[in-house]
């Protein structure tokens, strides 16, 4: 980002298809980031104008005023009050839905009164026919002082007229669609004349919100203007009043609807959708649909990825010369990276299919269902929204909770969000069902292993609505809040909208895990590739000298030696050392270093057998599931991975907290090592109780 380029803040209320504007004017040219001291998300992007002007489009929170009830609305305040801050938009975007104008409205108002020059998108303008709407463009643009961009973020019409609007924003009035100080006229001209070199509107939001604003002393402010909080909360319901009543003069002439043309579809597809009985029931079946369509689609390019990956590592292994950094390549670095890659199409699925979810408008209708839940066991549906979004990644949906108001609704949704099944667990889940329950088919259309996926994610969320019933019993924090949840337009999906949602969020997931993975793969190679002591050094004269030996095969005499070797490494030792604890739950040594290790990251499980796997063998052709699915106890002879040990875990990664980010980031938003730490220690607890309980049971 330059400062030769234009700086331009898109800002709307929320489902007015801003990120959908946002994805039009940057495609794939986005950066995701959060703002300096705070975990609330922005998205950058950059985009190529005419003339060869470049802009940073910043796309903020969404927000229905600037009368703040949340952080991430503060965020859109506090950047837009300060100057000096390099994001400070040289132009502002509303975006407004044309369905919804005349709520859309009074944002814009507010923005115009801080005198930055702003345009207003009217956005979905190919439902203007569908609906019976007209507008009047030349009347609205002369009465609300700005120009308009008449758009469609679906079907892609009207961007190249935003474009030239944004170049030419110089030109934009910055006169405010009416007069604050009206509002109380005595209190305001005390206020200018007190800060003559300061925007009064400016002041305002200052005295009334508790927001930053780096050129004044909001001591100094309130010293002199200090009003009671029931005055102020008086005063901005004048202030609101007097903009609608503004709004509605300018849309009685400038806003047409011919309700003859209308044709109302959304309300006979809710009262289906969020039906008491059957909204429950399609909800179901759409799951079920999903987690059937994850295994059923992603079975041909995950052996695919995986048999590429294995015959990777024979390539680097027969091409290199012999030696400490082939042996890293193809034991350590390649099978590693291929334990995480296997899962990109289980991964991109997933996130397609919640992109759709999101995108048509049905996810808003779940987040109301919902609501009827879990005011049952103490929340709102404002938290089902962490919840859901959960089964992306914990942290962005701990994160999604600084919308909600009340302290302790908001501070059960951040401790109960880590049961709800992330795509990290994904690869975990994915490869110890692929080689625990069989891949039938039950009346002809049930995949076992979807509906085994389905269950897990089930699990997970009933354990969360379950944690959280029993901490709003013992949390002795009083308060309530009351749900609100606007219920947007049904809408096909858009394409690229969903692409650029699945290929950012699975490379997110690539990416960040990756670098773990690879991390923790060369140390993991290094621990099973040495080991002190006569053992590890002497391993092959050791194996020779033992009688049974002498007559083996060279090759497997050859695995025989790795194997003894990798017993006495230093990761050999490591893990038997922790084996007694975990034998009762069915693990060997192998998996409770793939357990340990993947408290950085879930999916660092798989990599990490993978990386074991292949220093303690010296086939690398073979995949890493059939390594895992050829694995037997030296000393029973049978399989580790069977089904009691399979369920063991499956079970353990559906409630341990094996995500060290995670409770970084609880740690963060609850400024306490407190709960984070209680976390830790009843999740791991639990997931090992369940765990030692289903193993003991089916084995």
């Amino acid at each position: 980002m330059t400062s030769k380029n234009i700086n331009v803040a898109l800002i709307g209320n929320p489902n007015v298809g801003k990120t959908s504007v946002f994805n039009q004017l940057t495609g794939l040219n986005q950066q995701v980031g959060n703002y300096p001291g705070i975990t609330v998300e922005k998205k950058i992007g950059f985009c190529k104008l005419p003339n060869n002007i470049k802009a940073n489009i910043l796309d903020l929170p969404g927000t229905y005023s600037l009368n703040a009830s949340s952080i991430d609305e503060n965020v859109v305040i506090e950047l837009l009050l300060n100057k000096n801050d390099k994001l400070y938009p040289d132009v502002a975007l509303v975006v407004t839905d044309v369905e919804n104008l005349k709520r859309n409205l009074l944002l814009f108002t507010q923005i115009k009164d801080l005198e930055i020059p702003t345009i207003l998108v009217i956005n979905m303008a190919d439902r203007m026919k569908y609906k019976g709407i007209s507008l009047d463009i030349t009347y609205l643009e002369q009465h609300l002082k700005t120009k308009i961009a008449l758009i469609s973020s679906r079907k892609g019409f009207g961007i190249d007229d935003l474009k030239n609007l944004i170049v030419s924003y110089k030109t934009l009035s910055n006169e405010p669609c009416l007069n604050a100080s009206s509002i109380d006229p005595d209190y305001f001209n005390n206020l200018r004349k007190a800060f003559p070199n300061q925007l009064l509107y400016k002041l305002w939001l200052v005295i009334t919100q508790d927001v930053n604003f780096l050129n004044l002393d909001r001591n100094e402010i309130g010293s002199s203007f200090t009003k009671s909080h029931s005055d102020l909360k008086r005063l901005q319901q004048k202030e609101t009043i007097k903009r609608y009543q503004f709004i509605n003069d300018v849309l009685k002439e400038g806003l047409k609807v011919d309700a003859t043309v209308a044709k109302d579809f959304r309300s006979k597809l809710d009262r289906v959708l969020t039906h008491k009985v059957w909204g429950y029931v399609i909800f179901f079946v759409i799951l079920f649909v999903i987690f059937q369509s994850i295994f059923e689609w992603s079975k041909v390019p995950m052996d695919f990825i995986d048999s590429t990956f294995a015959s990777l590592s024979t390539l680097a292994n027969d091409s290199l010369p012999a030696g400490v950094l082939t042996n890293l390549i193809s034991q350590g670095i390649i099978p590693g990276i291929g334990g995480i890659l296997i899962f990109i199409p289980q991964i991109a699925f997933l996130f397609l299919f919640i992109s759709i979810l999101e995108e048509s408008g049905y996810m808003s209708r779940v987040v109301f269902l919902m609501d009827k839940i879990m005011r049952k066991f103490g929340l709102s549906g404002k938290s089902v929204v962490p919840l859901i979004s959960g089964t992306a990644c914990a942290i962005p949906a701990i994160m999604a909770t600084r919308n909600i108001e009340n302290w302790k609704e908001r501070l059960i949704t951040i401790l109960v969000t880590p049961f709800t099944t992330c795509s990290a667990r994904l690869p975990v889940y994915a490869i110890i069902i692929a080689l625990v329950i069989p891949d039938k088919r039950l009346f002809g259309f049930l995949n076992l292993q979807g509906l085994t996926l389905m269950l897990l994610y089930l699990l997970g969320f009933g354990m969360a609505i379950f944690s959280a019933y029993i901490l709003n019993k013992i949390l002795k924090i009083k308060g309530k809040t009351f749900f609100v949840v606007e219920m947007p337009n049904y809408k096909l999906p858009l394409i690229k909208n969903v692409a650029i949602n699945v290929v950012e969020k699975t490379k997110a997931f690539v990416f960040g895990a990756g670098k773990i993975i690879l991390a923790i793969s060369i140390v993991l190679w290094f621990l099973a590739s040495y080991g002190p002591g006569k053992k590890f050094n002497n391993a092959e004269a050791i194996m020779l000298s033992k009688a049974e030996n002498k007559t083996l095969p060279a090759a497997e005499f050859k695995n025989k030696v790795a194997s003894y070797k990798l017993e006495n490494s230093y990761i050999g030792i490591m893990g038997k050392s922790i084996e007694p604890a975990i034998s009762p739950l069915g693990y060997d040594w192998k998996i409770g270093i793939a357990v340990l290790s993947s408290f950085a990251a879930r999916e660092v499980f798989v990599g990490t057998l993978a990386t074991i796997y292949s220093v303690g063998g010296t086939d690398n052709e073979t995949t890493i599931k059939n390594k895992m699915a050829a694995e037997v106890n030296a000393e029973t002879g049978e399989k580790i991975f069977n089904f009691a040990s399979g369920i063991s875990l499956l079970l353990f990664y559906a409630f341990a907290m094996q995500c060290a980010s995670t409770l970084a980031i609880t740690k963060k938003e609850t400024n306490s090592w407190k709960w984070p730490l209680g976390q830790l220690i009843f999740m791991s607890g639990f997931a090992y109780i369940i765990a030692l309980i289903a193993y003991q049971i089916l084995k």
